[in-house]
């Protein structure tokens, strides 16, 4: 079977009519990629809308999925809307989409992003443990991996291979420990660099949610890359967020990134759970002389300010560091100890602020 092109793709959409002028000359297509399945090409195109005009995308959403439909070659369409700001109205605000736009995802009950404002500070290590933590506590608990350009999950839980599909052509998670995991590593090889422009993230991230036959989950942990890019308003915008947590180390050129991750949240409308101090301390296991290597309590500080709860402290810890670059994160091998201890207690405080 033929595969569709761009160009014939744009061709077809020249037909579909939006207040008065087809969907292509308004520039409406931002963005479209394209996956293989057994019967054909799947179609992923993403439509910029003005966010007032929520109520009528069912109408042009039915008529885009069908006339793309018509395209030879083409097995399935998925139409995903992004909200288009006024030219008028503040360009730096980042509204959350309308409910019409939100995925419906029924079979997972919270949903909660892992974020930092900068790299390096232990964000996908705390994603990795909280997951832990929360699978440790029984629940029913996942962990997808968002960061797009450098996927580190699946080499700090020690999974490898691909996730193989399913009867409705839905990709299984990988399994550690109680925890179903998805990550685009599992997907490409571990050196292949991710050069990726917005639409190719927005997409990518969809299909992680989408097309992954999570089953039940009572949590599922996102661990988000670092800053306020393209995949973080992807996921603000299009995913049922029950709220985020925003990991600093103490020092104040941290805490000067983290203000911005938290502002994004609140700028879209989503709860702040709470700040983690990462790196808070290091505590020599000779001496057991405690330094203050980043400063100290700048986090809880800055979580009283900004009238936030603050979730705890994580020490700098060489087993911390030594066991998430085997494979084995501290809170699945050496679950008595105090740093997983430590998770333990965050991921409670979390579960009772989301059933509150």
């Amino acid at each position: 079977m033929p595969q569709p092109t761009k160009e014939q793709i744009l061709s077809a959409l020249g037909k579909v009519q939006w207040e008065g002028q087809d969907v292509v000359s308004r520039n409406m297509i931002v963005g479209m990629t394209f996956a293989q399945e057994e019967q054909g090409t799947k179609v992923n195109l993403i439509v910029e809308i003005k966010p007032e005009k929520d109520s009528d995308i069912d109408a042009l959403e039915n008529q885009i999925e069908k006339t793309i439909s018509a395209v030879e070659g083409v097995s399935s369409v998925a139409v995903i809307f992004t909200a288009h700001q006024a030219p008028h109205q503040h360009q730096h605000e980042h509204h959350r989409a309308p409910a019409s736009q939100i995925m419906d995802l029924p079979d997972i009950k919270y949903i909660v992003a892992v974020a930092s404002g900068k790299g390096g500070v232990g964000k996908s290590t705390t994603a990795v443990n909280l997951a832990a933590a929360f699978a440790q506590k029984g629940l029913k608990a996942g962990l997808l991996d968002a960061d797009v350009y450098g996927p580190s999950i699946p080499r700090m839980l020690g999974l490898m291979g691909e996730p193989f599909l399913n009867e409705n052509k839905k990709m299984e998670p990988l399994e550690r420990d109680g925890i179903k995991v998805m990550s685009m590593g599992f997907l490409i090889d571990e050196d292949e660099p991710m050069i990726w422009r917005g639409p190719m993230v927005h997409g990518a991230i969809m299909q992680l949610f989408r097309d992954v036959a999570w089953g039940p989950l009572d949590i599922l942990v996102v661990d988000l890359p670092p800053g306020t890019g393209d995949a973080q308003l992807t996921l603000v915008q299009t995913v049922p967020l029950a709220g985020a947590v925003i990991v600093s180390t103490p020092q104040d050129i941290a805490l000067l990134d983290a203000r911005k991750a938290l502002a994004m949240f609140q700028k879209t409308d989503i709860p702040i759970l709470g700040l983690v101090e990462n790196m808070s301390y290091f505590e020599c296991p000779h001496c057991k002389k405690r330094s203050d290597i980043f400063s100290h309590g700048g986090a809880r500080i800055e979580a009283e300010n900004l009238g936030i709860p603050f979730l705890g402290e994580i020490p700098l810890d060489i087993a911390l560091r030594e066991k998430s670059d085997e494979g084995e994160p501290l809170t699945l091998s050496n679950p008595e100890g105090d740093i997983p201890a430590q998770y333990r207690a965050i991921a409670d405080t979390l579960w009772a602020s989301l059933n509150a």
